[in-house]
């Protein structure tokens, strides 16, 4: 029965509960130097401030009904860290390694090692900047890479992991289908 209150005579008022259970969780990471975007070379990365790129990130997150945690830090271990923690309460991971993209083995085996579902987005396009940045650590465990777009890609990689992490779910909610099974009449 679902919660209510009981007044007298045994009358019974119900309300519906909100399925919070059910609900996606995504914890999106930005790695080093994020923290200084709107400031920074804004040739490269535009001008928009990080807590602008969280509150459009959180916007979209509310319309697709997801539950987002957004954090950001310069050092690799807290990264580590998050994304460790990130395998028990969480469905996936947004993650903007930066610089760590290209030097961090450390980030990479976080990922591979929790399992969850990756998305990995660069505000820049990593492939035409300079040759030490065309190389992706994290790209080997991820179920994608979005780079160049500038926020866009945040957005993207928001709505592509929600689409990825819903088919999953439907899939495993789905029985399998009956095997054909022959029985001794049949074959003969």
């Amino acid at each position: 029965m679902p919660p209510g209150w009981t007044l007298s005579r045994g009358i019974v008022l119900t309300y519906p509960v909100c399925e919070h259970k059910d609900m996606l969780r995504i914890r999106v990471l930005h790695g080093p130097s994020l923290n200084l975007l709107g400031t920074r070379e804004q040739s490269i990365y535009g001008t928009l401030s990080l807590d602008a790129l969280d509150s459009t990130i959180t916007k979209l997150a509310k319309e697709l009904a997801v539950k987002v945690d957004l954090r950001q830090s310069n050092s690799e271990s807290e990264l580590v860290t998050w994304i460790q923690e990130a395998r028990t309460g969480y469905d996936g991971i947004i993650i903007n390694p930066a610089a760590y993209t290209h030097t961090s083995v450390a980030i990479r085996d976080a990922i591979a090692s929790v399992g969850l579902p990756t998305v990995e987005v660069h505000l820049s396009n990593i492939h035409q900047r300079e040759e030490f940045r065309h190389r992706s650590y994290i790209a080997g465990v991820a179920i994608g890479q979005i780079a160049g777009l500038g926020p866009t890609g945040y957005l993207l990689a928001l709505r592509g992991l929600h689409d990825h992490l819903t088919a999953s779910r439907r899939q495993k909610k789905t029985p399998a289908p009956a095997t054909a099974r022959r029985t001794a009449k049949e074959t003969r």
